[in-house]
């Protein structure tokens, strides 16, 4: 006995020498304190290190020797998969995520539970089976055999129950077929699915997310839930939800206290109102992406201090262009300065005026946006200082589409309202109100109770509200004029689809 043992230093029984030893490794393996390394040793070890213990007469059903040992094939893809943990180990973690951030792996029944699957197959009675696995705290010894024992063993690495893991996967197919052919679904992440689904999220959008960030979809739901019931708390409607997440998912890994907060505490103190801070996550949700100190700040002391936004301002602006925070402000500044300074000789004040209005300008492309709109401008007689107090005044109009807003609404100005393009350096709200909904039906309305006057139409009579507009130009009951343009708009509804037959 001395000498066989002496040629196996290993002592593989010894990992079996007391029930206590033999408990404490299964308690590990079922709170998954045991690593698959270990696991794999542990299995070898007890199973087929020794080849004296193991028979060497074994069998098979069909009268054939089976080895001793595992083949080459599997020993090299069981180290592959060693290699794998090992590599995910390696991940590095985010700043603001805690180790409880992601979903807990599944526990499996090892313990006082028998697990059991019922099978129905025609007529045949219900057949029960189960896992063997006795209790081990008083323990007892296990009662499959000890090849069964580990080959069990081994189907249960990950520590998932083969039934388990069948049901598991029944539910994943059925629930999002789409989803389990297009990405490797793991089961854990269903309960973060289904609570995202309440968003109105489907399995394209959640295929979205996997191809953005993949690392999103890991987050455990009640982290998850407990983020977007804030971002909801600070004024985010649950509709606008789905977006956010398809434009930012990593916005799941942002904890409250050491990201969220602080953006949301930073928009206040811009003089933010609270009603309008949920619009400003919703439009611009990468703002949480970036740093406060080091990035939202410097752009807001350069908004006042290059640009010359005022202070005051500040809230108004970020309401009217969030995206303007998270751009860089430096080089959209001086690019349409420069380029507003040189192609209308426009002075500094002016271009400042035109920013704290409207100041989406920073984001217009030079080439394609400014350009065109004021080549256009110049193209219908106006000049370079008519072009500067339209924008000064209306710096809206740089937004407007050429084809579907600007050109329409100057024809309609020279020839149906008789009036010169001069008129719109005093009236530049003109090229921004609607030509259907209000510009056309006013006219139309003076024009049938024969109270247009001759001559150019005045456009001051287009910029009071309806019921201003009745009293003061039509003098006639608002449920006229609205009657009277609901019949126009349905009339210009019925000529397009009738040039569309």
């Amino acid at each position: 006995m001395a000498a066989s043992m002496s040629l196996y230093p290993y002592k593989p029984l010894l990992y079996f020498s007391t029930p206590l030893c033999f408990c404490s490794q299964f308690r590990n393996l079922e709170r998954g304190h045991l690593g698959s390394a270990r696991l794999k040793s542990l299995v070898k070890l007890a199973a087929h290190s020794n080849p004296n213990i193991l028979k060497t007469n074994r069998r098979s059903k069909y009268g054939e020797a089976l080895s001793l040992y595992d083949s080459d094939d599997e020993d090299e893809e069981m180290d592959e998969e060693e290699e794998d943990d090992e590599d995910d180990d390696d991940d590095d973690d985010d700043d603001w995520l805690s180790d409880e951030e992601f979903a807990e792996p599944a526990k499996f029944g090892v313990g006082n539970k028998r697990l059991k699957s019922k099978t129905v197959k025609g007529k045949d009675k219900e057949k029960e089976w189960e896992w063997g696995l006795r209790s081990l705290d008083n323990e007892q010894s296990i009662r499959l055999p000890r090849s069964e024992r580990v080959a069990s063993l081994q189907r249960n690495e990950s520590g998932k129950v083969p039934y388990g893991d069948k049901v598991s996967r029944n539910v994943k197919n059925k629930k999002y077929p789409r989803l389990s052919e297009e990405i490797p679904l793991d089961s854990k992440w269903l309960p973060l699915l289904d609570y995202l689904s309440t968003f109105g999220m489907k399995e394209s959008h959640f295929i979205q997310i996997y191809e953005r960030h993949m690392q999103a979809l890991q987050i455990n739901v009640g982290s998850a839930q407990e983020r977007l019931e804030y971002l909801m708390s600070v004024g985010v409607k649950h509709r606008d939800v789905r977006r956010i997440l398809l434009r930012q998912p990593q916005i799941l890994e942002y904890t409250v206290e050491n990201n969220l907060k602080s953006r949301v505490a930073f928009l206040r103190g811009l003089g933010i109102p609270n009603s309008r801070i949920g619009q400003i996550i919703a439009a611009t949700p990468s703002l949480f992406s970036y740093s406060v100190e080091n990035s939202l700040k410097p752009t807001v002391r350069y908004l006042v201090e290059e640009v010359g936004i005022k202070e005051k301002d500040l809230g108004k602006v970020i309401q009217l262009s969030p995206q303007i925070l998270v751009q860089r402000i430096d080089i959209s500044w001086n690019m349409r300065y420069m380029f507003l300074t040189k192609e209308l000789g426009a002075p500094r004040d002016s271009i400042v005026k035109m920013v704290k209005k409207h100041p989406q300008l920073l984001h217009y492309s030079i080439d394609d946006g400014l350009l065109p709109r004021i080549n256009f401008l110049r193209s219908i007689g106006m000049k370079n200082s008519d072009i500067l107090k339209v924008l000064t005044s209306l710096t809206q109009v740089l937004s407007l589409s050429l084809e579907e807003n600007l050109k329409p609404k100057y024809l309609y100005l020279v020839n149906e309202l008789n009036n010169e393009v001069q008129s719109l350096t005093k009236y530049p709200m003109y090229l921004s109100l609607s030509l259907d909904q209000r510009i056309r039906p006013r006219h139309r309305f003076l024009v049938s109770l024969k109270k247009a006057p001759k001559g150019p139409f005045p456009l001051g009579s287009f910029v009071p509200t309806d019921e201003c507009f009745c009293q003061q130009w039509a003098g006639t009951s608002l449920d006229k004029y609205l009657a009277f343009r609901q019949r126009l708009l349905l009339q210009k509804f019925a000529e397009k689809y009738e040039r569309k037959m």
